[in-house]
């Protein structure tokens, strides 16, 4: 038995449609969800962060870190460390 064009677009509109009214119950849900969680949901006082002091510090054993790092790079790059020249080196 074959179906006409009009039963055919019906069906069609008829999932879509569906397909549309579940995706809008669900965000509704959702929405519902939130709005219950948030009112259950324990306010704290906010946590004062303790301020930060920044000092500038010697970095130790300058030359054994600089020779680490040169090793890393030249291991790395497949090169050679003495191919490897390190202008500056500063603690972040």
């Amino acid at each position: 038995m074959q179906m006409g064009i009009g039963e055919m677009l019906f069906v069609v509109l008829l999932g879509i449609g569906t397909v549309f009214v579940g995706l809008v119950a669900i965000i509704l849900l959702c929405k519902l969800i939130a709005a219950v969680c948030q009112r259950f949901e324990k306010k704290e006082a906010p946590a004062v962060p303790a301020p930060i002091v920044a000092q500038p510090q010697a970095i130790e054993n300058r030359q054994e870190i600089v020779a680490a790092v040169s090793a890393c790079l030249a291991e790395e790059l497949g090169t050679d460390v003495s191919a490897i020249r390190i202008v500056s080196f500063k603690k972040i």
